[in-house]
């Protein structure tokens, strides 16, 4: 392992040293990166090499962050348009499912990593990030709030045409986030195939449905 290192950082001196011993641009230092990356990872079981190679998306917000300022206006705008037009609605126009269901999803952190079976069910993680229900003891704070999360925005009934623009800003929320905001940190959900298209209805009822202890 010390030699893969002592290899890995020869090569990062190396190449700073062709680019004339100066700091080197964004592209460059997202080129450096993705090497140093791919050199010490390998495929294992589920997880793949390719998990770690950059969409459009990722590399401008990664850029802007090296640079530290914010993506330009234009370049935000035309990124969640792209992320916008990737989003997969329901053919059968039904967005919601079992809340109970969608507790479970949020409530597990489970799946995605290399010892898992292919085609194992996967987590939403969302608590890590969220308060999801006010019997919560313990929740991240990255992002916000979702308790009362249909209640505060008047969602009565969520097939009520006048809920549909909460209800699909939800579902479009949950499938890719960066349609939104083009450098959310927030998981791309059916984007990313983290979660199945069930399993995001199941969340939308969590946050939904008024039955649901998150809007209760």
């Amino acid at each position: 392992m010390k030699n893969i290192h002592k290899i890995t950082l020869s090569a990062l001196v190396t190449a700073l040293i062709v680019a004339g011993c100066a700091m080197p641009n964004s592209e460059t230092l997202d080129q450096l990166t993705s090497a140093v990356n791919k050199s010490s990872f390998s495929n294992k079981g589920i997880s793949k090499v390719s998990i770690l190679d950059s969409d459009a998306s990722n590399k401008a917000c990664s850029a802007a962050d090296v640079a530290g300022k914010p993506l330009d206006e234009a370049t935000a705008l035309s990124l969640q348009e792209a992320n916008l037009s990737s989003i997969k609605w329901p053919a059968d126009a039904i967005y919601l499912g079992d809340w109970k269901k969608g507790e479970k999803i949020a409530q597990s952190g489970k799946g995605m990593t290399w010892n898992d079976k292919p085609g194992a069910v996967n987590g939403g993680n969302c608590y890590n990030c969220h308060q999801i229900s006010k019997k919560e003891l313990s929740f991240g704070t990255l992002g916000p709030s979702l308790y009362n999360y249909g209640k505060l925005r008047g969602v009565k009934d969520p097939y009520n045409p006048a809920s549909k623009d909460i209800v699909t800003y939800t579902w479009g929320k949950l499938w890719n986030a960066k349609a939104y905001n083009a450098c959310s940190n927030m998981p791309r959900f059916g984007h990313n195939g983290i979660l199945t298209p069930d399993q995001i209805r199941d969340v939308m009822a969590l946050l939904l449905d008024p039955k649901s202890p998150v809007n209760q």
